[in-house]
């Protein structure tokens, strides 16, 4: 079935959606509670490799090592990064609806299957299967709620749909408490069981197709959809920019998400309190996706951004002092707090900075080339422990990486004030 725009409306940029849906109706709100309920599996992903680390590495067999447990780790992410960078440009030309399905039924499918995994190797390349779906997923997603809301709420509501990540992260931490000991490792992976009988089934119903690009250029665009298009001006220096900033943001956020409750293990914590830790990071990412949704729109995703991830070196930075275990709590909320509000406001700022018909090209591009942040943070976590440096190692590493992505922020600040300046638009 073609789920295409009437004839008329397919005359005009696809800009003007947030001026044709000026409420936001009953059916955009199921689709973009689909949307965000798929994106608590995108968290739920993110720490539960994180909370079953010790377990593969202690009980399995496999001969896994801190460094080769790192590799598996990224594994995930690599799938993520590749996935994230096609699934957008598909979303653009293929529809939002069916790209985000299929990353769903992926995702769902081969987490399940890595509860089956018999060793090391099909547990990673599972682990990568499960990730191209996943990264897919993110930009797809919102790539469609930016066109389901008026154009004055996109910022917030993709800010506050990014607060699926640390909730579904909280979830992995607080079931894994109980589950782990209980039914073993294997377990956590079977609750994506969840999204493949239950939320796939809501997002057939629910989720709309959007405007799907053909690749032609309608008289109202001056460029085709495509990354091209990013990579030339007016785009290219802020595409590389909100890149690099990405990839450094990802690089913190996911790097605690994967080595948190392994370091506090290290440190001299039981497992329980080790995940109770990891808890703390994602509620305040929790909080974060709240307190940057308002922010955000009160004073502007890009100078918000820089403040958030600002917060998160300060509170990483607090933790190589060794400070007393509540303290360590408020550093690890702020921590949350920063690197995830930090990526939930570069999403909105590319959501609003760049027209419809780039919006999920542009949207895959920053979360998929960020990604490498992703992929690399496991890698160097599990290589600094290996080295012999230390818990601190890790904290340093990815404090040193949000002050990195707050400068670049304050870069893309400067270069959009800059263009807008010079009479540009569209940056």
């Amino acid at each position: 079935m073609n789920h295409t725009l009437p004839a008329a409306a397919s005359q005009r940029p696809t800009a003007d959606l947030g001026h044709m849906a000026p409420r936001f109706s009953k059916g955009s709100a199921l689709a973009v509670l689909v949307c965000w309920l798929l994106v608590v599996f995108d968290g739920y992903d993110l720490i539960v490799y994180g909370t079953v680390q010790s377990s593969l590495i202690s009980e399995t067999g496999w001969g896994l090592t801190k460094a080769t447990a790192g590799t598996i780790g990224s594994m995930a992410f690599l799938g993520m990064m590749i996935g994230a960078i096609f699934a957008g440009r598909m979303a653009d030309s293929w529809g939002r609806r069916k790209t985000i399905l299929g990353c769903a039924i992926a995702f769902s499918v081969f987490t399940v299957l890595c509860a089956l995994a018999p060793n090391a190797a099909v547990f990673g390349a599972l682990r990568l299967l499960a990730g191209i779906g996943l990264g897919g997923l993110v930009p797809s997603a919102n790539a469609l709620v930016a066109e389901l809301v008026p154009a004055k709420w996109r910022s917030t509501i993709a800010t506050l749909m990014m607060s699926g990540v640390p909730i579904g992260g909280s979830i992995a931490a607080l079931v894994g408490i109980p589950m782990i000991p209980a039914f073993g490792w294997q377990s956590m992976f079977l609750v994506a069981v969840v999204a493949l009988v239950i939320v796939v089934p809501l997002g057939l119903r629910y989720l709309p197709e959007t405007l799907v690009s053909t690749g032609s250029v309608s008289k109202d665009f001056k460029e085709p959809a495509g990354f091209g298009s990013l990579l030339r001006a007016p785009y290219l220096g802020v595409s590389m920019l909100f890149a690099l900033a990405t990839i450094a943001t990802l690089f913190a956020w996911y790097g605690l998400g994967t080595w948190l409750p392994n370091l506090m293990q290290l440190a001299g914590y039981n497992l329980g309190s080790a995940l109770t830790f990891a808890l703390a990071l994602n509620l305040g990412a929790v909080a974060g996706s709240v307190i940057t949704a308002w922010a955000g729109t009160r004073f502007g995703p890009i100078p918000t951004a820089i403040a958030a991830a600002a917060v998160a070196a300060v509170g990483l930075s607090v933790l190589l002092a060794g400070p007393p275990v509540t303290v360590v709590y408020v550093a690890l909320v702020l921590a949350g707090v920063g690197t995830h509000g930090t990526q939930c406001l570069i999403i909105a700022a590319v959501a609003s900075h760049y027209p419809d018909h780039l919006r999920g090209t542009a949207l895959g591009w920053a979360l998929g080339t960020g990604r490498i942040g992703a992929v690399v943070a496991p890698q160097v976590g599990g290589l600094l422990l290996a080295a012999g440096l230390g818990v601190n190692s890790n904290f340093l590493a990815f404090a040193g990486a949000a002050a990195i992505a707050a400068v670049l922020l304050a870069a893309v600040g400067l270069k959009i004030k800059t263009k807008i300046s010079q009479g540009a638009s569209n940056v």
